[in-house]
């Protein structure tokens, strides 16, 4: 597939990584990246947020016995609105690329995407015990 020339140089890099990828890499790829925009919209739209008072306790969003990483990823973000993802975006990110780029089973992500979630949420409740 030919890169159009007048693309930023990543954009064209990232044409070039997708159109080597098989069909199910190329759907995961779509869905992270729908995903990362997803969040990005939601940041966008919640400017200015202040801290509550109170510790917000997680959702109650039961894990599903077949779930993709990116399910799982959306999953973990409404049960755990209250985490900046930000502090937790990189390692997040890097447990979705094992799993897309290098096999690493959906189920072992999910595990290291829960306890992520839950230490970062352990982290939040500190601001509160002071």
């Amino acid at each position: 597939m030919p890169t159009p020339l007048n693309l930023p140089k990543p954009q064209r890099r990232l044409l070039r990584l997708y159109s080597g990828l098989d069909d199910g890499r190329k759907s995961t790829l779509l869905a992270f990246a729908e995903f990362l925009a997803q969040q990005q919209e939601e940041d966008a739209a919640m400017p200015g947020v202040s801290e509550p008072e109170q510790a917000q306790p997680p959702g109650d969003i039961p894990r599903p016995e077949e779930e993709t990483v990116v399910a799982a990823m959306r999953r973990l973000t409404e049960t755990y609105p209250m985490i900046e993802r930000d502090a937790l975006l990189d390692r997040a990110t890097s447990l979705m690329m094992a799993h897309m780029l290098q096999g690493q089973p959906a189920v072992e992500v999910i595990d290291e995407l829960e306890a992520l979630f839950s230490q970062h949420y352990q982290v939040y409740l500190q601001k509160f015990s002071a």
